[in-house]
């Protein structure tokens, strides 16, 4: 997977498959969420932390709290799309990302996606850690 990274904004390939479209053959709209999770999980990869070993080493995870999403164009059976974060704002316990689909120079999609720091155990908000808050803070 290549991924495009420059000061805050950050982006991936997404290929269209069968299994995302719907009965009309288009990307179903819930989907464009899942393209979303997938170029955040890369971003943070980036930063050299995957989510499973946040969980069972630092024993926090990362929860959607708030999205919005607006729909302005379809994207169709094996389109190549690009799928992109902009870190919009970082707190202690929270991320707030400008996401976009594009296809070609095209936008399909933009959204605000906020997500927050939970203890795992508990699922209530905690910090994030200060090794990783500084690694997310270079990325922003």
């Amino acid at each position: 997977m290549k991924c495009l990274a420059r000061s805050n904004a950050f982006s991936i390939p997404v290929r269209v498959y069968y299994e995302d479209t719907d009965a009309g053959g288009v990307v179903y709209y819930a989907n464009y969420l899942k393209f979303f999770e997938r170029c955040r999980t890369e971003w943070m990869r980036l930063a050299g932390h995957d989510q499973s070993a946040l969980a069972s080493e630092a024993g926090i995870g990362f929860v959607a709290r708030k999205v919005s999403c607006e729909y302005l164009k379809p994207a169709r059976l094996d389109d190549e799309l690009i799928v992109g974060l902009e870190v919009e704002k970082l707190t202690r316990v929270r991320v707030v990302f400008r996401q976009h689909v594009r296809r070609g120079d095209d936008q399909l999609v933009t959204g605000s996606v906020e997500i927050a720091c939970v203890d795992m155990a508990t699922m209530t908000p905690s910090a994030i850690p200060d090794f990783l808050h500084q690694k997310l803070e270079a990325l922003k």
